[in-house]
């Protein structure tokens, strides 16, 4: 099975409590569209835990794109105290941030800003359209544009590419929906295959809802846990 998420935000127990309640197996998959660290309070632990999961894809969103930015910062300023420049990243995550590594500060710089696969993509916050609605070259975006987003998110803004896009970056509930996943059903469509949709919105505000969900491709179902 293939299952998407996004925007866990440092909730480690709830993300093993999802995995848990659909019982993620090494057969599974899993995407995850970014904004794993921050806001909760395990950031580096879930973030060690997603690096490590063979089976797991999971590509940078606007936190761990400024995590990168402060880090850049410091290599220019001072490239040859690497022990102090460790220090320094580990403040920056105050609940957790002892944990952080060198491995796994590589493993963030090598996030990709998009995934492209053939029925879907994932990104953070959204994707540029063209004037026919038509979503333009992703390897032409550059990061910023694909995790700081403002207009995707917007009910009126549907690709008519025929691949669905999955995204996060904000909260459903600041959209005035419920803290569910919203999906985007294209005209005539039945809903049964992941091609049906123009695009699905999965950043459910966890930190704030204490709400989690994840995306199954094969059904197109939606699966929730709650703090």
């Amino acid at each position: 099975m293939t299952y998407i998420i996004s925007d866990i935000h440092g909730e480690y127990d709830l993300f093993l409590k999802l995995l848990d309640k659909i019982k993620f197996s090494a057969s599974d998959k899993l995407y995850i569209c970014g904004d794993i660290v921050e806001k909760g309070s395990h950031s580096i632990k879930l973030a060690k835990l997603i690096s490590r999961l063979p089976n797991a894809k999971c590509i940078a969103g606007n936190h761990e794109y400024a995590f990168l930015k402060y880090y850049w910062g410091l290599m220019q300023s001072s490239p040859s105290d690497f022990d102090e420049i460790l220090r320094k990243l580990q403040a920056y995550f105050p609940d957790d941030g002892y944990l952080l590594d060198w491995e796994l500060v590589d493993w963030f710089e090598a996030l990709p800003y998009y995934i492209e696969e053939r029925e879907f993509i994932c990104v953070h916050a959204g994707v540029s359209l063209d004037r026919e609605r038509f979503i333009l070259p992703l390897e032409k975006a550059t990061p910023e544009q694909l995790v700081y987003d403002r207009t995707f998110k917007e009910a009126a803004v549907l690709p008519k590419d025929g691949k669905c896009v999955f995204f996060g970056h904000t909260p459903t509930i600041n959209m005035g929906w419920e803290s569910k996943i919203k999906p985007y059903l294209r005209e005539g469509a039945r809903g049964d295959k992941v091609s049906d949709y123009y695009k699905i919105h999965l950043d459910l505000g966890t930190w704030i809802s204490g709400v989690l969900g994840c995306f199954l491709i094969e059904t197109c179902q939606s699966f929730y846990v709650q703090k």
